[in-house]
C-alpha cells in the first residue's frame, strides 16, 4: 500500500524531517517514506522513489509532503501514526514565570540581550532575509541552510564586513566559537591556532588532528564552500584572516580550502603579507607549484596543515610511532586479495575528506572517479552504475535530497556498503566516521553488522574483502573515540590516524 499526503503551509525545519524519516524507515513493513517540505528538490524525490501524485507535483514550498509505501495497511497505518506522533508540538506547561520561546530574531534578542551570534537554519528561500535581521541587530552570523543565491551571499558577507561582523555561510556545516563547537564540530583541546575554513569536514579534519597532535584551538571559522569563488571574492576568508590576526589568543593562523579563483587566491596572499602572525594555507588539491613567500607555508593536505601548526606553536610531535604492526596488517590484506580484486571503493560521509582521499589516491590509483572530482576526466557520470576504482561523498544532494545527511544517519551508507560486497572487483572498501556535535552518537555500532555481512558475502563466494577507516575525532568527543576504534579494530579492520593515512594504506594494499 503506498499513499502521498499533503499539508498545506505546515512548515518543519529539514534537521527535524531528516530525523523523521530515518525513524519512518525502521518501521516493520515500511518499504519507503519521504517526509519533507515541498521544494522542487524533494519532489523529484518523490518522482524517483515511484511516490508523486498530481497534488506533490503542484505543492507549494511550504507545503509538507508525507509519502508512505509500506507492504500492507497495517504496515502503512502503524508509519503514519509514528509521523503523527513525532510531528506533534511537545507542548510542556509553562511554569509559572516561565518565558515563551521566541519566534523571531527580535523576540531572542529581548530574552539575550548579550547575545553575539545568530545560527540561520530555515529554508534557502528564507535564509538571506533572517541573516539580514540578524545582522541589521550586530550579530555575528552563521548560515546553516543551503539553496541562498550567489547574489544574496555577496551582499550578506559585503554588509557584514562593513559592520565588522562574520558571516559564516551560507551551507557553513562547521564553526567553533572561543572553544564552543557550532553544528558540526569536534571537542577539541583549547589553544593558540586559529583556523577559517571553506569546507567542513576539513575543518573538522584540522582541528581533530591539532589537539591529536597536542596542540590546541582558539577558533574555527566556517566560511562556506563558496566563499573563495570569483563572485564572492573571498570577503570571509579575508574578513575571518582580520579577525584572527586581532585576537588575543591566536598565535597561529590556518587557511584551509579547496583551490580558489586565481584572482581570490592573488587578494588572500596580498592580505596575507599584511598579516604578522605566522600563517600556513592548505589549498587542498592545489597545485604545488614554488610558492616561495618567505611569510608563508603552504601544504596541501589537511594532516600536513595541522601538523605545520602545532610545529610552529613549539610542541614537539615526538617521534613517528613504529609501524610494523600497521605494515603487517597491509601485508596480509594485500596477500588475501585475488588477482581480480583491484579496486577501491570509498564511501564517504565527509566530503572534503573525499576530496582528499582523491587528491591522494590518484598518484598511486589508476583511472580513479569520483562525484566531487573537478578534472574533468576523473568525473563520475553515473552514481548508481559504475566500475573501477569510484570514491563517493554520500553527502552530496544526489544521495540526500529528502534523506538525513549520512554524518547524522550513518545507516543510508549500509545499502552501498553491500553492494560493494558483492562486486567480485573490489578488494578494498574505505570508510570515513565523523564524531562531534551533530554527529551520530554510535557511528561505528550501527555499521559493524553491515561490515560483518559484507565479509561474509566475499567469503561465501571464496574471496577476502579489506576495509580500511578513519575515525574523525577526539578522545574527549561525546561518542567516545577509544570505544569506536575497539569496535571496529575487534572486527578485523585496518585504521588510519588521519584521512591521508587510510587513504596511503588503501593505496598500499593496492599497489
Amino acid at each position: 500500500m503506498q499513499n502521498t499526503i499533503i499539508r498545506k503551509n505546515e512548515y518543519f525545519d529539514s534537521v527535524t524531517l531528516m530525523s523523521l524519516s530515518s525513524k519512518i524507515l525502521g518501521v516493520e513493513g515500511v518499504e519507503e517514506a519521504v517526509v519533507s517540505m515541498a521544494t522542487d528538490m524533494n519532489k523529484e524525490l518523490l518522482r524517483n522513489v515511484g511516490l508523486s501524485t498530481k497534488e506533490s507535483d503542484n505543492a507549494e514550498n511550504n507545503d509538507l509532503l508525507i509519502a508512505i509505501k509500506a507492504i500492507d495497511e497495517k504496515s502503512y497505518n502503524e508509519a503514519l501514526k509514528s509521523i503523527e506522533e513525532l510531528l506533534k508540538p511537545k507542548n510542556k506547561k509553562k511554569a509559572k514565570g516561565e518565558v515563551e520561546d521566541p519566534k523571531t530574531i527580535s523576540e531572542a534578542l529581548e530574552q539575550m540581550e548579550d547575545a553575539n551570534i545568530a545560527l540561520i537554519s530555515v529554508p534557502g528561500q528564507y535564509a538571506a532575509r533572517e541573516a539580514r535581521k540578524a545582522l541589521e541587530n550586530g550579530l555575528h552570523v552563521m548560515i546553516f541552510s543551503d539553496n541562498v543565491t550567489l547574489e544574496q551571499e555577496r551582499e550578506l558577507k559585503e554588509m557584514g564586513r562593513d559592520k565588522g561582523l562574520l558571516v559564516m555561510g551560507p551551507d557553513c556545516g562547521t564553526a567553533s566559537i572561543n572553544n564552543i563547537g557550532l553544528c558540526f564540530a569536534n571537542e577539541v583541546r583549547k589553544g593558540n591556532i586559529g583556523i577559517v575554513g571553506a569546507s567542513g569536514t576539513g575543518l573538522q579534519e584540522v582541528m581533530v588532528q591539532i589537539h591529536n597532535l597536542g596542540g590546541g584551538v582558539s577558533q574555527g571559522i566556517g566560511t562556506g564552500g563558496r566563499d573563495l569563488k570569483e563572485e564572492i571574492g573571498g570577503i570571509m576568508m579575508i574578513e575571518g584572516l582580520k579577525a584572527l590576526s586581532n585576537d588575543d589568543n591566536t598565535e597561529i593562523i590556518v587557511l584551509v580550502s579547496k583551490p580558489p579563483a586565481k584572482t581570490v587566491e592573488e587578494k588572500i596572499l596580498k592580505e596575507v603579507k599584511a598579516i604578522k602572525k605566522p600563517v600556513i594555507i592548505c589549498f587542498l588539491d592545489g597545485i604545488k607549484d614554488d610558492k616561495k613567500d618567505s611569510d608563508v607555508k603552504f601544504v596541501y593536505n589537511l594532516f600536513d596543515a595541522a601538523k605545520e601548526a602545532v610545529n610552529l606553536v613549539g610542541i614537539k610531535t615526538g617521534k613517528e610511532k613504529s609501524h610494523e604492526a600497521l605494515k603487517l596488517k597491509i601485508r596480509e590484506a594485500k596477500e588475501n586479495l585475488k588477482a581480480e580484486q583491484k579496486y577501491v571503493r570509498g564511501l564517504y560521509c565527509g566530503g572534503t575528506l573525499c576530496a582528499e582521499a582523491l587528491s591522494v589516491l590518484r598518484e598511486n590509483i589508476p583511472s580513479i572517479k569520483s562525484n566531487v572530482a573537478k578534472v574533468e576526466e576523473e568525473k563520475l557520470e553515473d552514481i548508481k552504475e559504475y566500475s573501477g576504482n569510484i570514491l563517493l561523498d554520500l553527502g552530496e544532494d544526489q544521495f540526500t535530497v529528502g534523506r538525513p545527511h549520512p554524518m547524522i544517519e550513518p545507516t543510508l551508507r549500509l545499502e552501498h556498503i553491500l553492494k560493494q560486497a558483492k562486486d567480485e572487483t573490489v578488494g578494498v572498501i574505505l570508510l570515513d566516521f565523523e564524531l562531534g556535535f551533530g554527529s551520530h552518537e554510535d557511528p561505528v555500532g550501527v555499521t559493524l553488522d553491515t561490515i560483518k555481512e559484507s565479509k561474509e558475502i566475499a567469503k561465501s563466494n571464496g574471496r577476502d574483502l579489506a576495509f580500511v577507516a578513519y575515525i574523525c575525532g577526539t578522545d574527549i568527543d561525546k561518542q567516545n573515540y577509544n570505544n569506536q576504534k575497539m569496535m571496529l579494530e575487534d572486527a578485523g579492520i585496518i585504521i588510519g590516524e588521519s584521512n591521508l593515512e587510510a587513504a596511503n594504506i588503501v593505496a598500499e594494499i593496492l599497489s
